[in-house]
């Protein structure tokens, strides 16, 4: 036992920053925008101004909502936690190749112990996946992903983070939807008034948003009640259910991983860009070994996350879900072929892919990519898909395979 105890404590730091690295990924202006019915007024209570009277405007609002004393009570005594706002400003950008983020993010440690859950969890996932068609190596994925399991689940007291992020003026949209589902959880005894999660507002083992939490999550132990930060079949059933939610087609694949030939008609290969199989059959594409794929009556896109010498997968709807889980491709794509492992596929090959730009390349890409009419989006040095969008134009303007990666070549050709 003191050895098990001190190879737990040992490993807490590298899971602590594998799992930091992979939260970056998924910045909180990627939370999921109000959808059709939610009940959103934000200007029952305006951000800014005096923090108290601010919060007397949330209590109003949330007393007409139903919340009684306890939740009341524990939005009285939240605070202003400016170490929220310090992250939120300084959030961490995802500048790492997916070879180099799904290298780190796909670690033996995870795998060994994802294989683990499957096996003492088994008749929890196979009621998850009966109920909801998730398959287990899916909802594995995520769990290793977003908290390693449970054991980095965020030391930030949920509720300060919201009311900071909901009074503060850059998106107060984005989480002051979540205050009221949150006191509703502390209300009825669900969550304590002081819980902790990850800094915007996202709680327990799967990092669910209080208005998930609240509406959507399950009961997988049947003990009455459903606790998302310490049982493992609550956070099982929750999670393909939210799956399920977002739109998984019912034990359908996700990713697979192919090989490419060398000449391809390389403007086809965007991720959206779905075609039957049997069309990437006729242009080449081929299983790793070289055999032919299976058609299995189902369209699918080419990812290429690092260009077309680089690692190749095919994406079938399934994967959209893993983009609104978080919009970050290099983060969804990890997710995605980590499922793969634990369904039983060997590592992806990595391949040769041709080199890419560094931070400050690539901000000067984007500049350029401005400067010629295109939308990137924020001049960050992210390839996001704006970037990803018109890089392919502009190979194709200048006769390059619209593969999507910028390289120093393309950088070098194109005019500001």
């Amino acid at each position: 036992m003191r050895l098990r105890s001190s190879l737990i404590a040992a490993l807490l730091p590298v899971m602590a920053a594998t799992t930091a690295m992979a939260q970056q990924s998924a910045p909180s202006d990627q939370l999921p925008a109000p959808t059709a019915g939610q009940k959103l007024d934000p200007t029952a209570a305006p951000c800014g101004g005096d923090f108290e009277t601010w919060k007397q405007g949330v209590a109003e609002e949330a007393k007409a909502a139903g919340v009684g004393e306890t939740g009341l009570d524990a939005l009285e005594d939240a605070t202003f936690d400016t170490r929220v706002l310090a992250r939120d400003r300084a959030q961490g950008v995802f500048s790492q190749t997916f070879t180099q983020f799904s290298g780190r993010m796909i670690s033996a440690y995870r795998l060994k112990q994802g294989n683990a859950m499957l096996q003492k969890y088994g008749s929890v996932f196979a009621r998850a996946q009966q109920e909801f068609g998730v398959q287990p190596a899916i909802v594995t994925a995520f769990w290793a992903l977003e908290t390693d399991f449970g054991a980095v689940q965020g030391d930030f007291n949920t509720l300060n983070a919201l009311v900071t992020l909901s009074n503060d003026c850059r998106r107060p949209a984005v989480f002051r939807r979540q205050i009221i589902p949150l006191l509703k959880l502390i209300d009825r005894g669900d969550l304590p008034a002081d819980v902790k999660g990850a800094w915007a507002g996202e709680i327990g083992q799967t990092q669910m948003l209080p208005i998930d939490y609240l509406e959507d999550s399950v009961d997988g132990d049947n003990d009455g009640k459903v606790d998302l930060r310490n049982s493992a079949p609550d956070v099982i059933m929750t999670t393909a259910k939210k799956l399920e939610i977002k739109g998984w087609k019912r034990d359908q694949p996700w990713v697979q991983e192919v090989r490419v030939p060398d000449s391809l008609p390389w403007e086809q290969t965007a991720r959206t860009n779905k075609m039957p199989i049997s069309q990437w059959n006729q242009w080449g594409v081929t299983n790793p070994d070289g055999s032919p794929l299976a058609d299995n009556g189902l369209k699918a896109g080419l990812a290429l996350p690092m260009g077309r010498k680089g690692p190749a997968f095919l994406t079938y709807d399934n994967f959209d879900v893993y983009i609104e889980w978080n919009q970050s491709f290099t983060y969804a794509l990890t997710a995605a072929v980590m499922a793969t492992r634990f369904a039983g596929a060997p590592a992806y090959d990595p391949r040769n892919a041709e080199p890419g730009l560094s931070l400050e390349q690539m901000k000067e890409l984007q500049t350029k990519l401005e400067a010629r009419g295109y939308d990137v989006g924020k001049v960050d040095g992210i390839l996001g898909t704006n970037t990803r969008d018109a890089v392919r134009k502009e190979q194709i303007r200048l006769g390059i395979p619209a593969d999507g990666w910028p390289t120093p070549e393309l950088l070098g050709k194109i005019s500001s």
